[in-house]
């Protein structure tokens, strides 16, 4: 059967997570409902990364195995048509191999989360970013950051319900910026690892916002850390703000 790589952009607000579930919407559900409608039959998607419910994805990537062969171009319009009007778009197809897989060929994860900095009510970026009133403290969050990156036990910043094995990952890169929003100044973070923990980036972020915020000294996150307690644990900031921004293989598969 021939495999096809997709590249997924989809705002979250309306769905319960990426993963098919039974009784609420689902992105994968969505793009499994208008593949039927191409080919007749049940059709299982994989995805590089399952997002939680209310996050976004700039480059999600899944993959999708077909009857017949498909124009990537006629594939991608296809689907588009039937996800209307969902606020979901295949941005991408491209052919892979049988044996590329969208989570398993998957060397790196790349997520972003916006925070404006403003006072005034969020209107046109409402579900879109986390608002938080007051500037944060850009110097003294990128100091806490120092503490986190490598390879550590991350049970502190995972969620109590996360399924992986272990909570020992290799945080690659946290890097903060601050930049002139469309609708005011915002801080973005950008976060790269192999793998992450569930909840791992929200719980993160939400921990150091508190430095910015200066309820935390940068050092209380390296002595979180240290504690492998979900307890001792920042606030995990809300979903909205969450991007999964771009997934790397060895070989860009589009």
């Amino acid at each position: 059967m021939p495999r096809y790589a997709l590249k997924v952009e989809y705002h979250g607000a309306p769905f319960a997570g990426w993963q098919r579930q039974k009784d609420q919407p689902s992105v994968q559900g969505a793009i499994e409902a208008a593949l039927a409608k191409l080919e007749p039959g049940p059709h299982t998607i994989a995805a590089a990364g399952r997002t939680d419910a209310g996050v976004h994805a700039l480059g999600q990537v899944a993959h999708c195995d077909m009857a017949a062969e498909w124009d990537s171009f006629r594939l991608s319009e296809a689907l588009n048509y039937h996800l209307k009007p969902k606020p979901v778009a295949i941005v991408a197809i491209a052919k892979a191999s049988d044996d590329w897989h969208a989570r398993f060929s998957a060397t790196e994860r790349q997520y972003l989360f916006r925070i404006l900095t403003r006072r005034a009510p969020a209107t046109h970026d409402t579900g879109q970013v986390w608002q938080v009133k007051q500037p944060l403290n850009i110097a003294a969050m990128q100091e806490a950051v120092q503490h986190l990156l490598g390879k550590h036990d991350f049970t502190t910043f995972r969620s109590t319900i996360c399924q992986a094995l272990s909570p020992v990952k290799t945080l690659d890169a946290l890097d903060i910026t601050e930049v002139d929003g469309f609708c005011g100044p915002e801080v973005h973070f950008n976060v790269r690892a192999r793998s992450f923990l569930h909840n791992q980036v929200r719980s993160l972020v939400g921990t150091l916002e508190r430095v910015g915020a200066g309820g935390w000294h940068p050092d209380d996150v390296r002595t979180a850390l240290a504690a492998r307690d979900r307890a001792a644990c920042g606030p995990v900031c809300p979903p909205q703000g969450l991007y999964l921004k771009h997934v790397n293989y060895p070989q860009n598969p589009f």
